[in-house]
């Protein structure tokens, strides 16, 4: 980068720039602009970096400015941020005293308005249509930056939510599972409300998938899901587990109530309809169903580990039927 020009020199008036607008008339804001070097920055030459903070205007070209939350330009997101001509950047450098670290380079030949802190402190003290350019452009930044902040938000609870859930049957996943469950356990104990849980497998799986297919499978897998789903209440949790075993967890249930709801799950599991073209063979799914209850002082993995354990006396008894815990002892 090298020195073309100053700005009394170089033709540009101060009413041009966006910081300067309106100051056209202020004899101080030219005296002390006057002297200010005008630098040349070829394409793809970045701003050689400096201990200092320094306010650049852009009077020809086109700048890139890469992540710099000091200036507020930049959306903070390892995106890269134009500067046009009459634009400037590193205004909150200046106000902050800290020097700009941001990599700026110039996507065309560029003539770049350099201006020292100090003097942009000068302008300030003595111009009052400086002071509320300022003001303006920073109130500008900072609703844009909350504006950015706030679809960010959105976005990264869109994004861990998504994460949350499988993909194949919407239903909560093991990583929802291994966040919540805690919590609910921990809850529970704490207010000797009941928590109960329901393991399910759908039953012969492996042989569904060999007779009819892997994408039967999968619409198998979504159809078990969508039984759940239909027959729970809003406070009611399915899980899928891994592979062909699911999971309802159903806060403030007691053993009796878990039962009756696992064996309209099962009955309802056995009624599901896996294809819904009439012409293919229709086959149904069953399941098995293990139901347990929190006990004082158990964890949350001692709560799967008794609900396994029924599951897997539903199956040692003929699948498709329900086993509650008590049973498995």
């Amino acid at each position: 980068m090298k020195q073309i020009s100053t700005f009394g020199k170089s033709g540009y008036r101060p009413g041009n720039l966006q910081l300067l607008r309106d100051a056209n008339d202020d004899a101080a804001v030219a005296r002390l602009l006057a002297n200010c070097p005008v630098m040349r920055l070829e394409a793809g030459k970045a701003i050689p970096e400096s201990n200092q903070a320094q306010l650049y205007i852009v009077l020809r070209g086109v700048l890139a400015v890469e992540t710099d939350s000091n200036t507020g330009v930049a959306d903070g997101n390892g995106s890269v941020s134009k500067v046009l001509p009459g634009e400037s950047l590193g205004e909150q450098s200046v106000l902050d005293e800290e020097a700009n670290l941001s990599r700026i380079t110039a996507l065309e030949d560029s003539d770049i308005l350099v201006i020292e802190a100090d003097l942009v402190w000068k302008l300030i003290d003595q111009s009052n249509v400086v002071a509320r350019n300022l003001l303006r452009l920073l109130s500008f930044r900072i609703r844009a930056a909350n504006a950015q902040l706030r679809t960010r938000q959105k976005l990264g609870e869109f994004y861990r939510r998504l994460s949350m859930n499988d993909g194949l049957t919407g239903l909560y996943n093991r990583a929802w599972l291994n966040d919540l469950l805690p919590k609910l356990a921990a809850t529970a104990q704490s207010s000797g409300a009941p928590l109960a849980l329901i393991m399910i497998d759908l039953d012969h799986f492996k042989r569904f998938n060999d007779t009819h297919g892997h994408l039967a499978g999968d619409q198998a897998l979504r159809t078990a899901a969508q039984v759940l789903s239909g027959a729970l209440r809003p406070t009611d949790f399915a899980v899928r587990y891994g592979g062909e075993e699911m999971m309802v967890l159903l806060p403030d249930t007691n053993g009796k109530m878990a039962v009756a709801v696992a064996e309209r799950l099962c009955e309802r599991m056995q009624q599901a309809v896996v294809f819904a073209d009439m012409r293919q063979p229709m086959p149904h799914i069953t399941a098995s169903f293990g139901v347990a209850t929190l006990r004082p002082q158990q964890s949350e993995q001692d709560l799967i580990a008794s609900a396994d354990a029924a599951l897997y006396r539903a199956k040692e008894l003929g699948r498709n039927q329900v086993v509650q815990e008590a049973l498995a002892d």
